[in-house]
């Protein structure tokens, strides 16, 4: 069925936003209104869901590159344009979030705003979250980037750009754009170095994440640190 209006009210996104309110709506409704027509000989909804399925969920959509996307039937310069402008307001107000008094009280917020940044690089990157006295954000900071298997590591960098900005405490983050974020035995091995360098300036090093495909991992919480 290729002509939305045909549709029960409340099958149809707008309808059942109006009604319900957005939270009701699964992800390709919410994307459905965003993008706001189907193409030939597929209603928007249908569209929508088939996008979902190639990328596998709104996450493989919002970080798939604008060159990947404009591959896609339907998606010209303009709706890829709304997409990334989509990602990127979510992606400020993360950090928004996060500068806030109450931001590192919700450890899942650092993970979303970690992924949003690091997941969709094609490359390996290494940044550092740069932190007061009361675990606020002050600045993040993309510090190294690497081939598709390493980036290079300096700890004087690191110490340099904390003392610069006058941080308590620091996270880290790497992604692996392999998919695979098990941390490898370079990883430790460099966040240990980085762990001694920053406590020789009595700075804590609170996590290092390790970014792939899947769930992030905390070194944290794995007892690496």
């Amino acid at each position: 069925m290729a002509n939305l209006k045909a549709w029960p009210a409340s099958e149809r996104p707008r309808e059942k936003f109006a009604e319900m309110g957005v939270h009701a709506l699964s992800d390709a409704e919410l994307l459905a209104i965003l993008l706001g027509t189907g193409i030939k000989g597929k209603d928007v909804v249908t569209y929508a869901r088939e996008l979902l399925q190639y990328y596998e969920g709104i996450g493989g959509l919002m970080a798939a590159p604008a060159a990947d996307l404009l591959t896609q039937p339907g998606l010209g310069p303009a709706r890829v344009m709304q997409l990334q402008v989509v990602m990127e307001i979510s992606r400020r107000y993360l950090a928004w979030q996060l500068r806030r008094d109450d931001g590192f009280t919700q450890p899942a917020m650092v993970r979303d705003y970690l992924t949003s940044q690091l997941r969709h690089q094609e490359r390996e990157v290494f940044v550092i979250l740069l932190l007061d006295s009361q675990h606020r954000l002050l600045k993040y900071v993309e510090l190294f980037h690497g081939t598709i298997n390493a980036a290079p590591v300096y700890p004087r960098e690191i110490v340099k750009l904390v003392m610069q900005h006058n941080a308590a405490a620091v996270i880290l983050a790497h992604n692996h754009p392999s998919g695979v974020a098990e941390p490898s035995q370079a990883d430790q091995r460099v966040t240990e170095r980085l762990k001694k360098a920053l406590a020789m300036i009595d700075v804590a090093l609170l996590d290092h994440f390790v970014i792939g495909s899947g769930a992030p991992v905390s070194f944290a919480e794995r007892g690496l640190l």
